[in-house]
């Protein structure tokens, strides 16, 4: 134990202080745990990823860059979950599919 003051008034001003102190990390205690249960609510509240994405083009007017399946790695920002038949739409309406993914194989898409 360190050593303490000798008289009555510091030791009840040391007993305040490490009160306050106690309590201030017992509410970032507390505060840690509420964003961690917020945090793995998100995570159990996520919805699925889709199984086919189909990549936007650069603006409103341009037209889809690629179809990907839903779990590929090079699939861009601009990317929306699309049904199967939207994609398979889509690569037969003449959007190239992606070649890392290769959705068209996983969708059985014959040229």
């Amino acid at each position: 134990m360190p050593d303490l003051p000798p008289d009555l008034p510091r030791l009840r001003i040391l007993e305040t202080w490490l009160t306050l102190a106690l309590n201030e990390v017992r509410q970032a205690i507390a505060a840690m745990e509420r964003r961690e249960a917020e945090r793995q609510r998100g995570l159990e509240r996520r919805p699925p990823p889709p199984d086919w994405l189909l990549e936007l083009g650069l603006n409103r007017t341009s037209p889809p860059a690629y179809v990907h399946a839903g779990d590929c790695w090079n699939a861009g920002h601009r990317s929306r979950g699309v049904s199967r038949d939207q994609a398979l739409r889509a690569i037969s309406d003449g959007v190239k599919p992606c070649p890392h993914c290769r959705p068209d194989t996983e969708l059985g898409y014959l040229d």
